[in-house]
């Protein structure tokens, strides 16, 4: 018996508006492993216009299980290697790559005039350092930011909180990585998904978590 064939639904006026409202943003992104990587595929695939895209390090091969990289980029900047995936996605899409370090000096340098920033960086000191920095130097400007995302515990624990102010942060908020608790890409997508879809809906004029 033959397979019918899958029509696609057309889109409607309205969500060609919501698209071309999101090609007119400019989003952030800090740390492009296992979260940064997977929201910026997400991102890219919503129909964000512009995106920064910040990282020090390099592609490795132990973190192929979970980051959005392929075996032939291990050794590249990750920012990079990124890029090309993002641009095979849509090649419309505009780039903005800094292989750096982000920090309190070259913060602004690296961010002016984004929409939105997306925290996505390993360490805990590195997490509230750049919640610091962007609402010191860019305030006003909403930050999304995860915490707890290791292990195998159920992936309904990882939830969006809105903190306060222009801080949301995505996760359970407990689970750190470590030998009990190690990366499972399931769970990473999860909580990167949480990321890129909170940053959609404020950047659509929907603050609510």
């Amino acid at each position: 018996m033959p397979v019918p064939h899958s029509h696609p639904v057309p889109a409607t006026e309205e969500y060609r508006d919501l698209r071309a409202e999101l090609g007119r943003k400019r989003v952030g992104i800090v740390g492009c492993g296992g979260l940064g990587s997977n929201a910026a595929w997400m991102l890219v695939r919503s129909g964000i216009g512009t995106l920064v895209l910040a990282d020090h390090d390099l592609v490795e091969e132990a973190n192929l299980d979970r980051q959005f990289f392929f075996r032939d980029q291990v050794g590249m900047p990750k920012t990079e290697a990124l890029s090309i995936n993002l641009i095979r996605i849509d090649p419309r899409v505009r780039l903005e790559l800094f292989q750096a370090h982000v920090g309190e000096r070259n913060f602004a340098e690296i961010f002016p005039g984004i929409d939105l920033l997306i925290e996505a960086v390993d360490s805990a000191h590195d997490k509230a350092m750049l919640v610091a920095v962007c609402s010191e130097q860019l305030p006003g400007v909403p930050i999304v930011s995860a915490s707890g995302l290791a292990g195998y515990g159920s992936t309904n624990d990882i939830v969006t909180r809105h903190l306060m102010g222009n801080l949301w942060m995505v996760g359970d908020l407990v689970s750190e990585v470590s030998v009990e608790h190690p990366l499972f890409a399931s769970r990473v997508c999860v909580a990167a998904g949480h990321e890129a879809h909170m940053a959609i809906r404020i950047l659509l004029g929907y603050p609510e978590a």
